[in-house]
């Protein structure tokens, strides 16, 4: 949803010619298999991900009236290349407002090519995302700097958060009055079958990371006779949609960010910021009790202070430039990394103001939000005096759900006893969707597996350099096989270690870990 540094970037896209391709002869009959003729696929392979080949999908807006009004979604595909297929896996990387085009072709080519070739590997923009039609982007600009002070410390400030809030809530229902109420886990849920049937397949395997596991755990409740394997990384837990979830988040978030304190005190002769975490942890406050004052290059106020390290407690690939740019601001008064920093981490650009548009109508819509902003004011108060990192930031992320102009449906409950083998990774330190998530997803899927990655709090596990975790993935899908345990847990792998100063031969990420933490990105 955010910009990314310049190693993230995406490739260039390169022309192709369009080719129609029909349901695959392998594909077993389906009564609905008349969808798969408006699948014309044609090559939109990019320098990384050459064989990517992109088709786009008519669905109904509201798929309780079929023949009614059709929006249409941007399909992408890395097609199978041995002689008998095992069928879609279609990929999803979160959000809600998450673009999943690219991560067709990175799943493809991170899995063993053993693995990948048997599989018709399928991104898709959920509706309202990115290439989709209609694409949301209810007020551009929204977080421009400089904004004001994410902690409500005084009543001028709480009223120009609030009026932020209301403003793009308005704004939101002004322009798409006819869409707002059909952009939810529901309906993109149902648009995830329409493009199975389109492939002529009866059922699906998945893979989904963070907001994607709730869709596919929801896809998985609609439609459990179509789930051939479902993979689910980093999970949501489905009993706090979204309001609980996100006061939860907060409390892991405040210790990612005190991890990356104590990462920066082993690093004293680099960073010269001392090696007491806490002491570091006050310098940080003071910094951003002074960019408050006088944010760095006219953009860096507290608020884009706050969202310039909150990646870091997505990905710690991203540890090394977040310390030097606090060091240099710290020890040398220099602003020009933190503004840096900001640009690439924190920014939102036009695909950000996108993606937000969409997670707001998805998150706001899906469950009920406290009405009275007295409850939202009592609830961040109490987390902020245990977790101050990113509890009103995170709660004026979510405010517009307070005004949001659709009524809002129920959660799914997610409990499901009809399916195959499921395969469930979650990392114990994870901050974005807490440790407990993952168990409570695992007891409420019959017969599923659970994979954790012990001391890891990376959000986004599997395909990022983990050879223990992608292990277990490639062996199921390869041939259904999960591990048994015999308990709570039923595998365990070592997490990866963590980064180096970028001073050090060995500071850079893994380029996999790179690629996946910009495609799953932030906020979900």
């Amino acid at each position: 949803m955010r910009k990314r540094a310049a190693v993230l970037c995406a490739a260039v896209v390169v022309a192709g010619t369009v080719t129609a391709v029909p349901a695959d002869a392998s594909a077993p009959g389906t009564a609905d298999t008349a969808h798969a003729a408006t699948l014309t696929w044609k090559s939109c392979g990019t320098t990384d991900y050459p064989t990517l080949q992109c088709a786009s999908l008519e669905v109904p807006l509201d798929h309780r009236h079929p023949y009614g009004k059709q929006i249409t979604l941007a399909l992408s595909r890395v097609k199978h290349t041995t002689k008998k297929s095992l069928g879609p896996l279609l990929v999803n990387p979160g959000g809600p407002g998450g673009s999943g085009l690219t991560l067709a072709g990175f799943v493809a080519s991170s899995l063993p090519k053993s693995v990948a070739s048997r599989y018709d590997v399928i991104g898709f923009d959920p509706r309202g995302v990115g290439k989709s039609k209609p694409a949301l982007d209810c007020k551009p600009g929204h977080f421009d700097p400089v904004r004001p002070d994410s902690v409500p410390s005084t009543p001028a400030i709480e009223r120009a958060n609030l009026q932020r809030a209301r403003s793009f809530a308005a704004a939101c229902g002004r322009k798409y009055a006819s869409v707002l109420p059909y952009i939810d886990t529901l309906q993109t849920v149902r648009d995830m079958d329409a493009i199975r049937a389109a492939t002529g397949y009866r059922r699906t395997s998945y893979f989904g990371y963070s907001y994607g596991t709730y869709l596919g755990a929801v896809y998985a409740k609609l439609f459990p006779q179509r789930v051939k394997r479902l993979v689910l990384d980093s999970i949501v837990d489905p009993t706090g949609v979204w309001y609980d979830d996100n006061l939860g988040q907060d409390y892991a978030f405040n210790d990612r960010h005190r991890a990356l304190m104590s990462w920066i005190a082993k690093y004293d002769s680099t960073y010269r910021l001392g090696t007491d975490p806490e002491k570091i942890e006050a310098k940080w406050y003071a910094m951003r009790g002074a960019l408050a004052k006088k944010p760095a290059g006219g953009k860096v106020g507290a608020s884009e202070l706050e969202d310039t390290f909150i990646p870091g407690g997505y990905y710690n690939g991203y540890w090394p430039y977040l310390a030097e740019a606090f060091a240099a601001y710290v020890n040398d008064k220099n602003t020009d990394p933190l503004v840096e920093a900001y640009e690439n981490f924190g920014a939102v650009d036009a695909s950000g103001d996108n993606g937000y548009s969409v997670y707001t109508s998805v998150q706001c819509r899906d469950a009920a939000w406290p009405r009275d902003w007295n409850q939202w004011r009592k609830d961040n108060w109490e987390v902020y005096d245990k977790a101050p990192f990113m509890a009103w930031n995170n709660a004026w992320y979510n405010a517009p759900c307070a005004f949001w102009p659709t009524e809002s449906l129920r959660p799914v409950n997610i409990a499901n006893g009809k399916l195959p083998p499921v395969l469930l990774f979650q990392a114990t330190n994870d901050a974005a969707t807490p440790y407990v998530g993952g168990l409570t997803v695992h007891r409420m899927l019959a017969g599923s597996s659970f994979v954790v990655e012990d001391g890891g709090g990376n959000h986004g596990i599997t395909l990022s350099g983990n050879t223990c975790l992608d292990k277990y993935l490639a062996k199921y899908l390869s041939d259904g096989t999960v591990p048994r345990g015999g308990g709570e847990i039923d595998a365990v792998c070592p997490k990866l270690p963590d980064p180096k100063p970028l001073t050090s031969k060995a500071a850079s990420p893994s380029a996999r870990g790179s690629a996946l933490h910009g495609l799953v990105g932030f906020r979900g």
